[in-house]
């Protein structure tokens, strides 16, 4: 008998799939760059059963790749082409444990999806700040296993910042449990923190306490027409003042972009009358029944439009109009697979460097992507641009992606170190950007990492290959 044949001998057979057809599903990532092998999928209904499972594979050393929605950019939930693997699924993990309302949190499993927990606390009264594309299929565990950014961030941060406890197996079967929702609680090292944005690779998350936020009782959304990419964060600091730091999200949207979506999607429409380089998708809101936030936003935008900050500009009339907006933003993605994708480069800049990196990495695929086509959108608000290139037209992309990661990305990863940025905002490591945290990473955090890599999970049964070298 095998390694993983005793995995599975130990666990009732309610616990696992071998069918191959089934199997299949867990097996390709999400942007299907690359497919692993796995005899069996484990699937655990319980923290417990969860330490069940993860004890048997420590004992008999089988690796383990956990799995939520499987919305990763970077392949961090796929496991390796050798099949020796066993893949964790958390999807049926999926409680709502409590809403204490009164103490604003939320207390959930790991397999619970984004959007479904959005609504609980939307039954309650207030709202998940946590919001992301993927919202109807990503689960909170991965969100987490990420600190998964979102369009959110510039008023409520990352996905680690809402976290308030944490409950987790750990590599040898033993049980993490800080999970009060408590907003004071010093008590020693905050060990929740190693675990977001570990990418299952020192425990499996399998539940969590969050923040909540009031509901906002208004929301206006602006859709703005910019002439000169300088002046964004001027109009982020103005919007900031004037809401009285009520504005929620600052999206940056290249005419590139835009005209990629409305290409690929006949029936949408341009929200303005004319087109122009670059636009803002502003959102204020605030939970007070009283405050005039919207005579606040249409004063702002009579100053920067009469100071020609802004050339043009609509504000959503109301839930619909807003929807249709949001569509713009959040299907870019779409349009750049209908053009047989993109090469992405997730980066961070300090917001006030932010248009200098889009001009001058724009510039630098000017001169030597050899005509690939821009497509730059993002939160300029917390300084994370998605600065993706898409083949030229009539170039075949599975040739000119390739060499544009070869020849191009590196001078767009180093001018965005040199300007004091990352090259990894919120995507996370995986597998993908394995490569690129050795060239630019701190060779001390590095040594920090595999330290407690070492001491978390001596045997290495934790996502192996993610994140971490071994």
């Amino acid at each position: 008998m095998d390694r993983i044949d005793s995995v599975l001998g130990d666990l009732p057979a309610d616990l696992y799939i071998t069918d191959a057809d089934v199997v299949s599903r867990y097996l390709t990532d999400f942007r299907r760059f690359r497919t692993g092998r796995s005899r069996a999928v484990l699937r655990p209904r319980s923290t417990a059963e969860v330490q069940r499972i993860v004890a048997s594979c420590a004992a008999h050393g089988v690796a383990l790749v956990p799995q939520g929605g499987n919305t990763s950019y970077c392949a961090a939930a796929t496991p390796s082409t050798q099949g020796d693997e066993l893949v964790l699924s958390l999807e049926r993990l999926n409680a709502v444990r409590g809403i204490d309302a009164a103490n604003l949190s939320l207390t959930a499993e790991a397999g619970c999806v984004l959007s479904v927990l959005q609504e609980k606390a939307d039954d309650a009264g207030l709202m998940l700040p946590l919001d992301l594309g993927s919202r109807q299929s990503c689960q909170i565990g991965g969100n987490l296993s990420t600190n998964a950014g979102g369009i959110s961030v510039l008023k409520y941060g990352m996905a680690r910042d809402l976290v308030l406890g944490l409950e987790a197996v750990l590599p040898d079967g033993q049980l993490l449990d800080v999970l009060q929702p408590l907003r004071k609680n010093n008590t020693g090292y905050d060990v929740k923190q190693v675990l977001l944005g570990a990418e299952g690779t020192l425990g499996v998350i399998t539940a969590v306490s969050l923040k909540l936020a009031r509901k906002p009782a208004q929301t206006v959304t602006a859709f703005l027409a910019i002439g000169e990419i300088g002046v964004l964060t001027a109009i982020l600091a103005r919007a900031q003042r004037f809401t009285g730091e009520n504005i929620t999200s600052f999206e940056y949207i290249s005419h590139h972009s835009l005209a990629l979506l409305l290409a690929a999607q006949d029936e949408l429409r341009h929200p303005l009358s004319a087109p122009s380089p670059h636009y803002v998708l502003l959102e204020a809101q605030t939970c007070s029944p009283v405050l005039a936030i919207e005579d606040a936003v249409g004063q702002l935008l009579e100053e920067l439009m009469g100071e020609g900050l802004v050339t043009d500009g609509t504000l959503a009339a109301g839930a619909q109009q807003r929807d249709r907006l949001w569509y713009l933003r959040e299907h870019i993605p779409e349009a750049e697979v209908a053009n047989g994708g993109s090469v992405k480069h997730d980066v961070s800049v300090p917001t006030s460097v932010l248009p200098a990196f889009i001009a001058d990495a724009s510039a630098i695929v000017e001169e030597h992507g050899a005509g690939g086509r821009l497509s730059i959108y993002g939160h300029v608000g917390d300084g994370n641009v998605h600065f993706n290139v898409v083949a030229p037209a009539g170039a075949e992309p599975g040739q000119y992606k390739p060499w544009l990661e070869r020849e191009v990305s590196p001078r767009i990863y180093d001018l965005a170190v040199a300007m004091g940025g990352s090259f990894g905002a919120e995507y996370g490591i995986g597998v993908v950007k394995l490569d690129l945290l050795d060239r630019y990473g701190d060779p001390a955090k590095l040594h920090m990492m595999r330290a407690i890599k070492s001491a978390l999970d001596p045997a290495g049964i934790m996502n192996p290959g993610k994140v971490v070298r071994a």
